[in-house]
This record gives C-alpha cells, structure tokens and sequence, in this order.
C-alpha cells in the first residue's frame, strides 16, 4: 500500500561485492522500499498514540469540570480515560505489526495468519481472559483510579486500570502489575466512609470522668475545625483496664483515605491537652528504693 508513494531506485544489473558473489539491485531496493516503509508504519504508530493520548485527557479533563447531567465523577472520568489509553494503545500495536507483516509477506491473509499464529503461541487464552475480566471491573464498577483496595497480597492505590492490567502502587512505593484474568476477590477501602480508632491510657490515679470530658471538647473542636471528618467524634470510655493504665477509646467516620491523617492529627491534640490539664499519661518508671540494713 505504500509501494505508490515510497520509491528508491538503484539502477539496473546487479551488484558484484567480490568473490563471485552478487546481489540483484532489484532485492536492494525492494529491501530498503521496505525499510522505509515500517519507519513510516513506526513513526504514524507513534503518532497516533501521542495524539489520542493528548485527546483522551481532553476528554477525562472536560468531563471533571463539566456540571452537565450525564458528566462523570472525578474517578470515573480517570478510571474511563485510562482503559481507553489502554484499548488506543494495543489496537495501534495490533494493526501496525499487520501492516508490517503484511508488507514483509506480500499479503494481508498471510500477515492476519501470522499475527494469529504468534498470539496463540504465547498464550492467547490469557490474554482474551485479561481483556474479559478488565471490562467486568470496569463496567461492575468495583474499583476505580486513586481508590485504596486490596488485591489478592497486595494493597495500595490503584494508579492505572488497563484492558489487560491494574497497576497499584503501595504505601512503601512500590509498583505491582497484576494482571486482570488473575483478580478473584477485591476489596475496596475507599467505598464510604472509613472509620478511626484512637486509643488513649490515662494513670489510674487520674479522675477517669474528667479525663472523658477533657478529651471530648477536643474531639468536637478539631471536628468543627476539619471537613474531611463527616460524623461527631465520639469518645466511648473506658475500653480496657491494663497492668498500669486505663485506656479510654476514641471513634469517627472520615472521608476515603483520610483517616490516617485524623488519627495522628488527634492523637496530638489529646496528648498536648493533657499535658495542659496536668492528667498523667503513664509510662515506665524506675524507683529507688534506699533501705538501712540492720546493724
């Protein structure tokens, strides 16, 4: 197909490189015709990727800020963007080694043959299963990109969904690519809202009731104070009575991967007002002890 608008002529006869070997000029330029032509196949493949890339962004972009009716939310919008990046790029790859096998064997049915040949020759029942299971997560919904899950051994942040693979990066940094026939059970910590637990020991000698009461003004304070906390904090009481402490339990509702952040915020909060108010949090002491003999 592009023998009409690539051609290089080398003249006629044939080419003596010694030894009473010769090449025909017509297999050169044939060669390097051919050559130039899957430059050109790489180079559109390319192309064609960097563009519908740039115009898949636009897309997942407009659908973020638009407030129209049908619009998709921020994740979904993403999580749509991703697999159609995905379905761009191995649909460009696919027709692109057809055209250079096609033009490497003089013939599209021989190429498709080819093609079908080495797919199935590396596991093509993989790959058909990969792409089945990608579109049921997809349409089922049952993750998107930036929700916190758990998949098979590993969790983390899903960074992108593929036709073939999720990508999933965990909080140590780390990148795992699972592929998506491989995914039997998931689950999903950033469906609604996510509880937080803090737990609080106070000496025994300390005044339990106003210790509670401590604790909850600053609970309802950093509550007013923080919109990623949907629900009252709440302080139950007392959850346990240790060797040397007793623990006072804390519990709230954040937004999605928030919670984290609420615990360590409040944990300072309660450990400053408590230093305020003078309530001893216990922690290991030594006491000496200097007894007389007798004499």
């Amino acid at each position: 197909m592009f023998s009409a608008l690539f051609k290089v002529s080398l003249g006629d006869g044939s080419l003596d490189i010694g030894k009473g070997i010769s090449i025909d000029m017509s297999d050169i330029e044939n060669i390097v015709n051919k050559g130039i032509r899957i430059v050109i196949i790489i180079l559109l493949m390319y192309i064609t990727i960097k563009i519908g890339n740039r115009l898949i962004n636009k897309f997942v972009k407009k659908q973020i800020e638009s407030n129209a009716r049908f619009s998709m939310d921020n994740q979904k919008a993403k999580t749509i963007g991703e697999v159609l990046k995905s379905v761009l790029k191995y649909m460009t790859y696919f027709i692109g080694a057809a055209l250079i096998l096609s033009d490497a064997f003089n013939g599209i049915s021989v190429a498709m043959a080819s093609v079908g040949g080495f797919a199935l020759g590396f596991g093509a029942q993989s790959l058909v299963k990969d792409i089945i299971n990608g579109f049921f997560i997809l349409f089922e919904d049952q993750y998107g990109v930036g929700d916190h899950v758990t998949i098979g051994t590993f969790s983390g942040i899903v960074e992108t969904i593929g036709i073939r693979t999720t990508v999933i990066r965990d909080f140590s940094g780390d990148v795992h690519l699972i592929p998506n026939g491989t995914i039997n059970q998931v689950t999903n910590h950033s469906r609604g809202n996510i509880r937080f637990i803090v737990d609080v020991d106070i000496s025994y000698e300390e005044d339990i009731d106003n210790a509670i009461n401590v604790i909850t003004n600053v609970c309802n304070k950093y509550k007013n104070e923080n919109e990623n906390i949907v629900e009252p904090i709440e302080v139950l009481g007392v959850n346990s009575l240790n060797a040397s402490s007793v623990t006072i339990r804390i519990i709230g509702k954040t937004k999605p991967l928030k919670q984290w952040e609420a615990e360590r915020e409040l944990r300072k909060r309660v450990k400053k007002v408590l230093d305020e108010e003078g309530i001893e949090i216990p922690y290991p002491k030594t006491q000496l002890v200097n007894k007389e003999g007798d004499k």
